[in-house]
């Protein structure tokens, strides 16, 4: 039997790094600070098993029989009057509910790049995306929004098939995107013609300070009438509510949305419509607004134990910023000469399991710097992280 099966080309160019950091969790006595996971004791467990059975009980045929590909109508109502205000007006045709965000880069992916095709992409980029759009073997434009003063959105985004932002405590940098940042990619958006996705898990985790406008309200205001603009809202549960309901949404222009239902009929036909009734019941009662609040002091309190922990054992090693929410601090070394490929094995060793800057990159290029995460972990396991983490670095230097 030949040993090398004919599979498509772009398998050979997978991530190896990612691979390695997914399966940290089955790994015993090993700290994992590599993936971007909730808390699970947040997860509104009573709740979600009383939705669960009244979907079953009450509502059985949308539950359980197949959905329509675009959503069930209730949810796609829900989701647009959460999103709809005085300056942005939506309807049912503005939405797209996917399985998870997952599934929503995919469609994008299908729907808006050809092989081989130009990206504009926030750098360092989100994993999940590249790996999403691998397939199509895309080239990248990196889009420097971090403390870039000369940075020229019109430029960016001129010519690309697509661009890519996560403006809210981006995965993996943490950074949030300033408001005159966000204004010029919107006014770009509008200029060039590009389309410009907005991808939010983590907008609700503000820990300091007040939240700033999504780009889709900033778009929102050079129109009139229901939303028909240039930029591409990616919402989800999975930070919000569990990730394991695999519920994400789309908010576009209604022809954007048509083009993502022919992606999704190819797809998977039509999401979960258990997990949707369950969605739906949930934003519609106020479940996400109940456990807000709780989940924001543990993660506050975390993201400080960490920053506190990398202050005492790591400040000579790495430099950082405190994020102002999400779920990660960003970490660059101040020796270039520390591959953080390596020191992912040597981590390992130790005990603790981080996130390499190279898997980040669409090139791999950039192993200078690492993403570790603070909202799965318990304060003492942060701290004995750290420690960890340091034995690895000095070990490795």
């Amino acid at each position: 039997m030949n040993s090398k099966r004919p599979f498509a080309r772009w398998l050979d160019d997978t991530n190896e790094v990612t691979r390695i950091f997914l399966s940290a969790g089955q790994i015993p006595d090993l700290i994992n600070l590599a993936g971007g996971l909730p808390e699970p004791s947040v997860w509104p467990i009573d709740e979600l098993a009383d939705l669960a059975q009244k979907a079953i009980l009450n509502h059985s045929m949308e539950a359980l029989a197949y959905s329509p590909i675009e959503g069930l109508p209730k949810l796609r109502d829900v989701i647009a009057d959460r999103y709809s205000n005085d300056n942005t007006q939506l309807a049912s045709d503005n939405v797209l509910v996917t399985t998870g965000g997952m599934q929503a880069l995919d469609l994008l992916g299908k729907i808006m790049l050809d092989e081989g095709g130009l990206i504009a992409g926030q750098f360092p980029t989100y994993l999940g995306a590249l790996d999403a759009w691998r397939p199509r073997q895309p080239t990248y434009r990196h889009m420097q929004l971090e403390g870039n003063v000369d940075f020229d959105a019109h430029a960016a985004l001129d010519g690309a098939q697509f661009a890519y932002t996560v403006p809210n405590f981006s995965n993996p940098s943490g950074f949030l995107v300033p408001l005159e940042t966000r204004k010029a990619l919107v006014d770009a958006a509008h200029a060039t013609g590009t389309l410009l996705v907005e991808d939010d898990p983590y907008g609700t985790l503000n820990l300091d300070g007040s939240p700033l406008p999504r780009l889709l309200d900033l778009s929102a205001k050079k129109q009139s009438g229901v939303y028909d603009g240039p930029v591409v809202y990616l919402g989800t549960l999975s930070k919000m509510l569990a990730p394991g309901l695999r519920i994400g949404w789309i908010i576009a222009a209604p022809d954007v949305i048509a083009a993502l239902v022919l992606a999704k009929q190819g797809s998977d036909m039509c999401s979960s419509g258990l997990c949707q009734q369950i969605a739906q019941q949930a934003l519609s009662q106020g479940v996400i607004e109940k456990i807000l609040p709780p989940t924001l002091d543990i993660y506050r309190t975390r993201r400080n134990v960490l920053c506190d922990a990398m202050d005492t054992h790591l400040s000579d090693l790495f430099q950082w910023t405190k994020p102002q929410g999400g779920m990660f601090v960003w970490a660059q070394a101040l020796d270039l000469q520390m591959n953080t490929n390596r020191l992912l094995e040597t981590a390992m060793d130790c005990g603790v399991c981080v996130s390499p800057s190279s898997a980040f990159d669409p090139s791999g290029a950039n192993t200078s710097a690492i993403r570790i995460n603070f909202t799965l972990n318990e304060p003492d396991k942060l701290i004995e992280g750290i420690k960890r983490l340091e034995t690895a670095a000095r070990r490795l230097l």
